[in-house]
């Protein structure tokens, strides 16, 4: 199973912007999938952007399209996440996960490996 930890987590005022890192140890294959998910305290744990270690098309939650970007590097295994415009109720750990199984949807429940999580924190 892959190995995966985040980085970049912070506190940062409303519409300012952070740049999450997940790096991955392991071998990453490209119908595998690369997501980040965040959990508010009290909340279940929500999808928020996805992107195919072998390219294309990136997935986005609505509450975060045009606002996130996902990215990957393949040579340094890793993902990111860059936020921009974030907003209070931006406020959640994040984490990476992996989904390398062949399920056609981004729950928490299709991905097999995670990340321990940063906290990312918005004042107003």
């Amino acid at each position: 199973q892959v190995q995966l930890v985040e980085s970049g987590g912070g506190l940062v005022q409303a519409g300012g912007s952070l740049r999450l890192s997940c790096a991955a140890s392991g071998r990453i294959f490209s119908r595998d999938v690369m997501g980040w998910f965040r959990q508010a305290q009290g909340k279940e744990r929500e999808f928020v952007a996805a992107i195919r270690w072998g390219g294309g098309t990136p997935y986005y939650a609505d509450s975060v399209k045009g606002r996130f970007a996902i990215s990957r590097d393949n040579a340094k295994n890793a993902v990111y996440l860059q936020m921009n415009s974030l907003k209070p109720e931006d406020t959640a750990v994040y984490y990476c996960a992996v989904k390398q199984g062949l399920s056609t949807t981004n729950t928490p429940v299709d991905f097999g490996s995670w990340g321990q999580g940063t906290q990312v924190s918005v004042s107003s």
